[in-house]
């Protein structure tokens, strides 16, 4: 028997029942669905997990203020004056293997406007020049911070596209001016779209640096006002020379700052690196549970088609015993079913690709989560599934082909 007649007469039988053919193929249908579906969830939390990683820097490792009050505050203060100048001067001459070290100080603000509008939203930081380059800021509009900027305590800012629509529409925005607090500032440049939006990855802030003002860290430190006791900078960021193991320098930036600050506790440190690996972590645990899953519903898809080959066996006893009296052989018996069999698990596939492209879909759509649908993804849902419904064909297709031709003659 040839594959074309096998497959004609395979459809043939699968459009003589209908009702039953449909929910022989059901456990296939939702089994390559999930998997499709669950794939392209994970595929997408990869993307936004490392389009956050990069807005911290993967060779980053960040040195954070810790946030006291009161009577804690004075306590720890009596120890160490917080995050400063000479932190970064130490990490960058005693740590092996660090690149660059640049301030980060957040500025306590209560009023951002402008000539025609305000941002009740915006977070105002005092930056490095190096900004840019660590946190892999682009600038869509005029330049970024320079060095002269921060030499002459320049009142000059970069601001983020949500800023730029609170504070002046549509319209220019670069050498407009902005108020912060009581402090005017020369808008220089507006950052480009893009970036991370989330506020926060595996507990770690992020910001969103649409939402963001940059002035020079040395016009933070010397024109805006803070608390007496609060820490000069409110984050380093450290930048590794390639081959740098971040988990390795990261032991020693807190072996170094635990000496500079006599021992109080009054910083963190966040290694983007070991967040990824983390995130990586989960999203593999997370793909294991939701592919067993998926693949207890593949499972029980081939045991119906198993169970309806089985009755189908029975049904055709008679037409298997003509077809061997009139010169079939054992070999085109069992082709059949097994063609037949193929046939449904194929037909299931294709109808859980179009369901997992909709599950995808709909997720993106109404719970706001990235998905990304692959090709491997896809291949990998349809070949599982055909291998299913070809070995669960196989045992009734030899049942079939052991039939004994006159008794399946005379089976009523």
């Amino acid at each position: 028997m040839k594959l074309a007649e096998a497959l004609r007469t395979a459809i043939d039988n699968l459009r003589a029942h209908k009702l039953r053919s449909s929910l022989t193929m059901l456990g296939m249908v939702f089994g390559v669905g999930a998997v499709i579906a669950m794939l392209a969830i994970g595929a997408g939390a990869e993307r936004q997990a490392l389009e956050m990683i990069e807005s911290l820097g993967l060779r980053n490792v960040l040195v954070r203020a810790s946030d006291f009050r009161g009577e804690e505050l004075e306590e720890v203060r009596r120890k160490s004056p917080g995050l400063a100048s000479r932190d970064i001067e130490a990490i960058e001459g005693a740590v092996p293997g660090v690149e660059m070290a640049a301030p980060r100080a957040a500025i306590d603000t209560y009023k951002v406007l402008s000539a025609g509008g305000k941002a009740d939203g915006a977070a105002v930081y005092g930056v490095s020049h190096r900004q840019a380059y660590l946190s892999g800021l682009k600038v869509g509009e005029g330049r970024f911070l320079d060095p002269l900027d921060e030499r002459n305590h320049a009142q000059v800012a970069v601001i983020g596209e949500q800023v730029r629509r609170d504070l002046f529409g549509f319209g220019p925005a670069v050498g407009e001016h902005v108020k912060v607090n009581e402090v005017w500032l020369e808008v220089v440049g507006v950052l480009a779209p893009g970036g991370a939006t989330a506020e926060s990855f595996q507990g770690v802030s992020l910001g969103s640096p649409a939402q963001e003002i940059y002035l020079p860290v040395t016009t933070a430190l010397r024109k805006f006002e803070s608390e007496p006791l609060a820490s000069p900078l409110s984050e380093i960021v450290v930048r590794l020379e390639e081959g740098t193991a971040a988990r390795g320098a990261a032991d020693s930036i807190r072996d170094l700052l635990d000496r500079l600050h006599a021992g109080a506790d009054d910083y963190e440190l966040v290694v983007p690196e070991a967040l990824l690996a983390q995130s990586q972590r989960t999203q593999r645990l997370f793909n294991l549970v939701m592919g067993a899953i998926a693949g207890i519903s593949l499972l029980v898809g081939g045991i119906g088609i198993m169970n309806i080959m089985l009755a189908t066996v029975l049904e055709r006893t008679r037409e298997i015993g003509v077809r061997r009296a009139v010169g079939a052989k054992r070999d085109d018996i069992r082709f059949q079913f097994i063609v037949e069999s193929f046939a449904i698990s194929l037909l299931g596939g294709v109808s859980g690709i179009l369901m997992g492209l909709f599950i995808a879909k709909g997720v993106a759509t109404w719970a706001g989560w990235e998905t990304v649908v692959t090709m491997p993804s896809i291949i990998l849902a349809t070949g599982v599934a055909m291998g299913v419904g070809l070995a669960s064909g196989i045992y009734p297709a030899i049942r079939a082909a052991r039939l004994d031709p006159i008794e399946a003659l005379r089976h009523e």
